[in-house]
C-alpha cells in the first residue's frame, strides 16, 4: 500500500506550478527542498489525478523539450480545499501554543503574588 503524500508537499508543488508555469522539476524540486525524484513522483500523481497538466512546447525534434505545467480548475479546487485544511491545521495549533501560553502567564502571576 502507498503512503499518501504529506499535503503540504502538494499544495506547495501547486503554488509553485500556479506562479511559475515554466519551472522544472529541478527547480521546483530545489524551491521546496524535496529530491528529484520524489518530485517527479508528485507531479505523475498530480497528472493522474487531473490536478495539472503537461504541454509540450518544442516540437524540434533534436531539442529538449520545452514542458510547461498547466494548472487544471480541478487543480485550483485542490489548491483551495488544501489550502483550508492547512489553515484549520495552524489555527489549531495556534489555540494549543495560546492557551499553553495563558496557562504559564497564569502560573507566573500566581508565584509572583506568593512572593509578594
Amino acid at each position: 500500500m502507498f503512503e499518501q503524500p504529506p499535503k503540504e508537499e502538494i499544495l506547495s508543488i501547486i503554488k509553485e506550478i500556479e506562479t511559475n508555469p515554466t519551472a522544472t522539476q529541478r527547480t521546483i524540486s530545489e524551491s521546496l527542498g524535496v529530491s528529484l525524484g520524489k518530485t517527479n513522483y508528485l507531479l505523475q500523481e498530480l497528472i493522474k489525478k487531473g490536478f495539472i497538466k503537461v504541454r509540450n512546447f518544442s516540437q524540434n525534434p533534436g531539442k529538449l523539450q520545452k514542458i510547461h505545467y498547466i494548472l487544471t480548475k480541478k487543480g485550483i479546487e485542490e489548491k483551495t480545499r488544501l489550502m483550508y485544511l492547512f489553515l484549520k491545521k495552524k489555527e489549531v495549533e495556534y489555540n494549543r501554543l495560546k492557551e499553553e501560553w495563558d496557562k504559564i502567564a497564569v502560573d507566573r502571576v500566581k508565584r509572583s503574588a506568593v512572593s509578594i
